[in-house]
C-alpha cells in the first residue's frame, strides 16, 4: 500500500475544512499559487511552510508528510 503523499494530506485537510486556495493562503500567509503548486506536486514546501501548514491545521509534520 502506497503512502498518501503531502500534497494529498495537503488537499484533503484544506477541503474538511471547507477552504478554497485562496482562503487556506490567506490564513497561514502563504499566495494561492503556492497552494496550487503544493497541491499539485509540481513543487513542495520548505520547512517554514510545513510549520506554518502543521501548526494552522493543528497536526504533526509527520502526519502532513505521510510518514503517520
Amino acid at each position: 500500500m502506497e503512502r498518501e503523499g503531502f500534497n494529498k494530506r495537503l488537499k484533503d485537510l484544506r477541503l474538511e475544512m471547507g477552504l478554497t486556495q485562496s482562503a487556506l493562503a490567506q490564513k497561514i500567509g502563504a499566495t494561492q499559487r503556492q497552494i496550487s503548486f503544493w497541491e499539485s506536486g509540481q513543487i513542495e514546501p520548505n520547512i517554514f511552510w510545513l510549520i506554518k501548514i502543521a501548526d494552522f491545521f493543528d497536526i504533526q509534520i509527520d502526519y502532513l508528510v505521510g510518514r503517520i
